[in-house]
């Protein structure tokens, strides 16, 4: 099929929209880690989890520290997130600047977060005192974002959700008293749905041709086309950690979790109910129909540092600081099966971040089997302020956490956890003279936001 130049502008457009969908996919598993993957290490915000031996849950972290642990361990985490985002103060116009209002209320009190029940699964089988082999399955990255289908930030981003497992099978043995070692493979599944509107009423009122207003009567921000991805892939990678005890009552440990890379592949759909221009689109250099679409996207390795130090046989305190090498997600180009469609490329700029936590446990002599946990941290955002979108508003955040275990039975150990996040004001500022926004449009406003998390976690020794 000929492309006409009202189909090359149209596509010039057009093809972001299966870039935003995917860079989405990779940011939300980028900027949205889940670390909670124990309830136990939840209650100190995760300082010194690369030092936690309490139970096999800690093994996430670091498999290094599965020689701490005597017999054959099975454990259950469940943490259920509960985020709050609402848009405030929003503002919205085309490239023409004519105002892009809201057709469609949000539900309840404009809440776009959904909570979500994150699972994590753990098992160990003891060779003997020095080998241990261990399995854990769990849900490193995901979020679920959900938009009325009139904001006014709909050219930008509707619906986002994300979900993953990780299948991690590890080893660890003790080299020698005070060292041990652990590494495992890791075999990650990721599966994405989101989508946003496509104006193609300004598209066509738009068009330099004159050939889309002569065969339609466009109407700007009116003739909305729905466009929505799924994609999913799997990929592979791999971690390794250390543990070293240099003096009595004294963990050092280190932990590295390898990039994944995702070769994501899905389909590409376009909802034309709700728009008039369905002839004039599919004319135009076969634009706006279902297709393939594929992109390659790393998901960032990371280090972590740790120190746990038992003051006495009450109380211990605990630090950690871990890097995110978020900068190597600087592009995204992707590659479509249609013919008229020519590969897309992003531009994100994110930038490296840091965690740092600090925590305390107090193991009460009166109280056999009780633990109490408190624990502080920070968690910077790899999100330049240029580069926040609503798919992805992330801002600093600032934890405050507190737990308890209890040990019921010799066998059973019960663990609960609390966190509250605080969430910086997150500004909203595009322009359609950004790449990529032309069609997009200009969006401004900021988010306000915070998370709750509980978690429950069950560990049984046999």
């Amino acid at each position: 099929m000929k492309t006409t130049k009202s189909g090359r502008t149209l596509a010039c457009a057009l093809v972001a929209l299966p870039a935003l969908v995917l860079s989405a996919q990779h940011a939300l598993a980028a900027g949205f880690a889940i670390k909670e993957q124990s309830g136990s290490a939840l209650g100190n915000a995760f300082a010194g989890s690369v030092t936690g031996v309490d139970d096999i849950s800690y093994s996430y972290y670091n498999p290094a520290m599965m020689t701490y642990l005597s017999g054959n361990h099975a454990a259950m985490s469940n943490s259920y997130i509960m985020p709050n985002a609402k848009f405030k103060d929003g503002s919205a116009s085309t490239v023409t600047t004519a105002p892009i209002n809201t057709t469609s209320r949000f539900k309840g009190n404009d809440d776009i977060g959904r909570d979500a029940l994150v699972p994590a699964v753990y098992g160990m089988w003891s060779y003997d005192e020095n080998l241990k082999f261990g399995l854990s399955i769990t849900a490193p990255f995901g979020l679920l974002t959900d938009n009325p289908d009139g904001w006014e930030g709909r050219y930008h981003a509707l619906k986002s959700d994300l979900k993953t497992f990780d299948i991690n099978p590890a080893v660890a043995y003790r080299i020698m008293p005070g060292l041990s070692i652990g590494a495992g493979f890791r075999a990650l599944y990721a599966d994405a749905e989101l989508s946003n509107a496509v104006d193609a009423g300004t598209i066509c009122a738009t068009d330099p041709s004159g050939a889309c207003q002569a065969a339609a009567s466009p109407t700007p921000t009116q003739d909305d086309v729905r466009a929505k991805l799924q994609a999913d892939d799997w990929g592979f990678g791999f971690n390794i950690g250390v543990m070293y005890e240099p003096v009595d009552r004294l963990r050092l440990g280190v932990a590295y979790r390898s990039f994944v890379d995702l070769d994501v592949e899905g389909d590409a759909k376009f909802d034309h109910s709700q728009s008039g221009l369905t002839g004039v689109v599919l004319q135009a250099g076969g634009l706006l129909r279902d297709t393939d679409a594929n992109a390659s996207v790393d998901l960032p390795d990371s280090v972590a540092f740790g120190a746990n130090y038992d003051i006495t046989g009450e109380w211990a305190v605990m630090a950690q600081a871990e890097w995110w090498n978020w900068s190597k997600f600087d592009e995204l180009r992707v590659e479509f099966d249609n013919p008229s469609q020519p590969d897309n490329v992003t531009e994100e700029n994110w930038n490296d971040s840091w965690f740092f936590a600090v925590g305390t446990t107090y193991k009460p002599e009166q109280v056999e089997g009780l633990a109490l946990r408190l624990g502080l941290a920070f968690d910077e955002s790899p999100v330049p302020d240029k580069s926040r979108t609503p798919r992805i508003p992330g801002e600093d955040r600032y934890w405050i956490a507190a737990g308890a275990s209890y040990t019921p039975l010799p066998w059973l150990t019960l663990d609960l956890g609390y966190t509250h996040i605080f969430i910086n004001d997150a500004d909203i500022d595009l322009r359609a003279s950004d790449e990529g926004n032309t069609f997009r449009g200009n969006l401004s406003g900021k988010y306000e936001a915070h998370i709750d998390i509980i978690a429950l976690q069950a560990t049984a020794r046999f």
